[in-house]
């Protein structure tokens, strides 16, 4: 049972029904919003520990709620859809989503990426809690990143898949390590997650992203963190 405080933002009543009943029912607390608009609006106050968030709104749709709430918040973010392309579910990893559900979906499917979203990787060596190599620094404990001068702000996973490849450095980590890992045992096949991770890393630590120094592809296998002696 949890008690973390969920918001769920769609403009359809029966969504707002169904998951106030399931999410209750495992003991989260349950926050309604009608449409983006709303849902930022009563950010700041309901202070929600995770959004559940549809696309498809009118005025404000989901992914431009996604991007306004991400230019302020870290917190948790899964996007509702009736669509189900790759590309409709990079479109909302891009805008800052940390998981993707497409409609019709069950309550247990739901709950499951909603422990995987509020979960976290396990902590690393405590002779690791601060890493400092060039002009970066990882405060672990503080789950904070301060590349140069001014600090990075990372998402919830962002932070939690640098974590896990900084703790593992130099040596080609495989898509389903890392997958399972950090977003847990039932994503291993979701590597459009990485991609689009990674690549988000990348924009926000490295000096050329196009051409990165730390964050490596290694092809055909995953990734690789290289990191300085």
């Amino acid at each position: 049972m949890s008690s973390a405080r969920i918001m769920v933002v769609d403009d359809d009543p029966q969504i707002h029904r169904v998951l106030r009943t399931a999410l209750v029912a495992q003991g989260y607390e349950a926050v309604d919003a009608r449409n983006g608009d709303e849902a930022i609006e009563r950010l700041g106050e309901e202070k929600p520990d995770l959004i559940i968030l549809d696309v498809n709104m009118p005025r404000m749709n989901g992914l431009e709620t996604c991007r306004v709430v991400r230019s302020t918040s870290d917190v948790p973010i899964i996007m509702l859809t009736v669509r189900d392309a790759e590309s409709d579910k990079i479109a909302a990893l891009d805008a800052g989503a940390d998981d993707y559900v497409t409609k019709p979906f069950s309550s247990p499917e739901l709950l499951a990426r909603i422990r995987a979203a509020l979960r976290r990787s396990p902590q690393v060596d405590p002779e690791m809690q601060v890493v400092k190599f060039d002009d970066i620094e990882i405060n672990f404990s503080q789950r904070r990143v301060v590349v140069g001068k001014r600090e990075a702000r990372l998402t919830p996973k962002e932070f939690d898949l640098l974590q896990y490849m900084v703790a593992h450095p130099n040596v080609p980590i495989p898509h389903t390590k890392l997958l399972q890992s950090v977003w847990g045992a039932d994503y291993g096949n979701e590597v459009e997650y990485l991609r689009v991770f990674v690549n988000q890393l990348r924009k926000k630590i490295e000096k050329n992203p196009s051409t990165p120094k730390y964050l490596l592809t290694e092809p055909w296998v995953g990734y690789r963190s290289r990191l300085p002696d």
